[in-house]
């Protein structure tokens, strides 16, 4: 099941939209380029277990 979210890039502070696989697990983590300017973002994404809501927070990869 994939679902769309939003998080604002470490960087550059855009809003980006992108997919979370939710059968990956509650709690993942992965690189994404923004896509606006580009940079590499680590995104932390908690996935709620009773109402499938997520929650994406970026950092800069180091």
């Amino acid at each position: 099941m994939e679902n769309t979210a939003e998080y604002f890039c470490a960087y550059c502070g855009e809003s980006n939209v992108t997919f979370v696989d939710i059968s990956a697990g509650f709690h993942q983590s992965y690189v994404e380029d923004c896509q606006v300017c580009c940079q590499p973002n680590v995104l932390y994404i908690q996935i709620d277990e009773e109402t499938l809501d997520i929650e994406i927070s970026s950092e800069p990869e180091s």
